[in-house]
C-alpha cells in the first residue's frame, strides 16, 4: 500500500439481530469518517437499507459485488448475500448466525487476498453462529485458523493494555491450561507486537498470578509456585522485561498497572472485568500475533437495546481508529525491519 492510499477497513456486520449494524452505520454517519478512511462493509444493499430506514440513520452507501470495487468517499457495501433476511432485534436466531457467519467468511477472504487492509468485527453470539463452518469459541480462535500466525486476544486503550494467556476456557479448566509453554508462547506474542504494533521499544510486561494471591506459597495452590514462577524467572535471566507474579485483586486497584506497558492475566474475567471496568466504552479487543490486523468493541449483542437506536458507537469507532494506528506502525516497523535486513546483507 502506498502512504497516499486510503487504508480499506474491512467490517463485519455482526449479529443482526444485534446492535453491530447500528454502530456500523452510525460511526460512517459522520462523512468525515469517509476522509480517513474507505469502510467497506460485508452485509447486503437490502439488509443496510432496512436498517438505515429502521434506525433513521442517514447515510448514503455504494453496493458492490467485491471489495476490490470499493470506491474511496463512499460507504461501501458488498453483497455477500441478495436475498431478504429478517430481521428480529432483541433475539437469537438461526438465522442471525447463519449471516454473520457469511459476513465474516467474506470479510476474512477479502482479507487474505488483500483486497481490504485490516477487519473490524461487529460482535456475535458466540451460540447461534455454531455450525458445521464454525466450530469456534469467537472471533479470535476462528481467525487463528484462517490468517499466520498465533493468536491472542489484547484488550486495549491508550494507557492500558490487558493479554490472556487463555481466553474462552471454563474456570474449572484454567489451571490445567497454563504451562510453561504457554506462558512462554503468549509473553513472546506481547512483546513482538508491543514492539511492532504499539512502538514500544523495551516494553514492561507485567504477569499477574493465577490463584489468589498468587498461592501464598502454594498454600492457596501450587501452580504460582511450580509453574508460574519459574517460567518467568527463566524469561527474566533471557533478557525479558517480565514481572510478576503478582496478585490480582490489589494490582489495579492500587494502580500499579499504571507502571507497565502490558499486563498478562491468567484468564478472561481476572483480566477483562478491571479492564472493562476501568475503560468500558473506549476499549478495543486486538487480535494480536496474527498476519493480518483484527479489532473489535468491547462489547457484546446487546439484545436489550437492539433496535432502539440507543446503542453507544464510539468502542466500534474506537476500534476502526485503533485497526488503523495497528496497521501503519506494522508498515512503519516491516518497512525498517526491511531496511535493516538490507543493509546486514550489503555488508556480508
Amino acid at each position: 500500500m502506498k502512504s497516499a492510499d486510503k487504508i480499506k477497513v474491512g467490517i463485519s456486520i455482526g449479529d443482526l439481530n444485534g446492535i453491530g449494524s447500528e454502530i456500523v452505520l452510525k460511526t460512517f454517519e459522520d462523512a468525515r469518517m469517509m476522509e480517513l478512511c474507505t469502510p467497506v462493509v460485508f452485509a447486503s444493499a437490502k439488509t443496510i437499507t432496512f436498517i438505515k430506514k429502521k434506525l433513521d440513520i442517514d447515510i448514503n452507501f455504494q453496493g458492490v459485488d467485491e471489495a476490490s470495487q470499493a470506491i474511496d468517499n463512499k460507504f461501501n457495501v458488498v453483497n455477500v448475500w441478495k436475498e431478504n433476511v429478517d430481521i428480529n432485534f432483541g433475539e437469537e436466531t438461526p438465522e442471525g448466525g447463519k449471516y454473520a457467519f457469511l459476513s465474516l467468511q467474506a470479510a476474512t477472504r477479502a482479507l487474505i487476498k488483500g483486497e481490504i487492509d485490516l477487519l473490524v468485527t461487529a460482535p456475535i453470539n458466540k451460540h447461534n453462529i455454531q455450525s458445521e463452518d464454525f466450530q469456534f469459541p469467537g472471533h479470535t480462535d476462528y481467525l487463528a485458523k484462517e490468517l499466520k500466525g498465533e493468536s491472542l486476544m489484547f484488550m486495549i486503550t491508550d494507557t492500558l493494555k490487558v493479554g490472556l494467556l487463555t481466553d474462552h476456557v471454563a474456570v474449572k479448566d484454567v489451571a490445567a491450561h497454563i504451562t510453561p509453554e504457554l506462558i512462554e508462547k503468549k509473553i513472546k506474542i506481547i512483546q513482538k507486537t508491543l514492539q511492532q504494533d504499539f512502538r514500544i521499544a523495551q516494553p514492561k510486561i507485567a504477569v499477574l498470578g493465577i490463584n489468589p494471591h498468587s498461592g501464598d506459597n502454594g498454600v492457596i495452590g501450587k501452580e504460582d509456585e511450580e509453574v508460574m514462577k519459574p517460567t518467568l524467572e527463566k524469561l527474566r535471566n533471557s533478557g525479558k522485561p517480565v514481572f510478576g507474579p503478582y496478585p490480582a485483586d490489589s494490582f489495579f486497584g492500587s494502580g500499579n498497572y499504571k507502571n507497565f506497558d502490558a499486563i498478562v492475566a491468567a484468564y478472561h474475567d481476572q483480566g477483562l472485568i478491571p479492564f472493562k471496568t476501568l475503560s468500558f466504552g473506549s476499549g478495543v479487543n486486538f487480535t494480536a500475533g496474527l498476519s493480518k490486523v483484527r479489532t473489535s468493541p468491547d462489547h457484546g449483542t446487546a439484545y436489550e437495546i437492539a433496535g432502539k437506536n440507543e446503542a453507544d458507537h464510539h468502542s466500534f469507532k474506537e476500534a476502526v481508529f485503533k485497526g488503523m494506528d495497528i496497521f501503519r506502525n506494522r508498515q512503519e516497523y516491516e518497512e525498517l525491519t526491511e531496511n535493516v535486513l538490507k543493509k546486514q546483507s550489503k555488508k556480508i
